[in-house]
């Protein structure tokens, strides 16, 4: 059964949470001590967090930092607040999606669902290691490694990666890879998808491979192998 950490303070709202997702078989614990949100987040050890951006004491922008800085464990930020600088934010620290309240149960178990099955389904893939230009790519540990380092990537960045390298020296759209990761692409800004896939160019950079990712302009993103013309 699927853990899933909300760290929302409005009371009403985290017990509709938790009856939707109970309804749906999810385990389910919420944070009650905004004193303790790391020491609850090791001790629940959940597959999933929820997270709302105003909250008592430190806002979600701190704790998804802190947990990034332990675990790749997929997160979800809610938020009353509709500025553009929030949603490129939480996707900048790690955040696997963003959803803007008040929002319908229906899209919020959507997006679980598919978070849930795109990151838990490597685990019963029979091979978690790939190579590309000289690099080894491990599907399991979320790294990349090659002669020049190691760097070690987020659940979306090496969702990304992977579905490129299934198609070396192929256009892969946008459209494609907005409904793959996040299942439903009305409910995503286009923006995210250029964010995630900026930071996963950056971080292979330090290894020398993100020139490799190339931006074929109103078309989508293309891992290159080889020499191409």
């Amino acid at each position: 059964m699927f853990k899933i950490l909300l760290i929302e303070d409005d009371g009403t709202l985290l017990h509709a949470i938790k009856e939707r997702l109970e309804q749906w078989s999810y385990h389910t614990h919420g944070i009650t001590d905004f004193n303790k949100v790391m020491e609850e987040f090791t001790e629940q050890k959940p597959h999933l967090v929820v997270i709302d951006i105003q909250l008592p004491k430190y806002d979600g922008f701190h704790w998804c930092r802190l947990i990034r800085n332990h675990s790749n464990v997929p997160i979800i930020f809610l938020s009353s607040r509709d500025h553009p600088t929030d949603i490129v934010m939480s996707m900048q620290l790690g955040a696997d999606d963003f959803i803007q309240k008040p929002f319908h149960f229906d899209v919020l178990i959507a997006k679980i669902q598919a978070i849930l099955r795109r990151v838990y389904n490597y685990s019963v893939e029979p091979l978690q290691l790939k190579t590309w230009r000289g690099a080894t790519i491990d599907l399991e540990r979320n790294m990349v490694s090659s002669e020049h380092g190691e760097v070690e990537l987020t659940r979306n960045e090496i969702f990304i990666l992977k579905v490129l390298l299934e198609n070396k020296n192929k256009i892969v759209t946008r459209d494609y890879l907005i409904n793959e990761l996040w299942n439903d692409k009305r409910f995503v800004s286009d923006n995210t998808l250029t964010v995630n896939v900026n930071r996963l160019r950056k971080k292979l950079d330090e290894v020398y491979l993100g020139q490799y990712i190339e931006t074929k302009f109103g078309q989508g993103y293309q891992a290159i192998e080889g020499v191409t013309s």
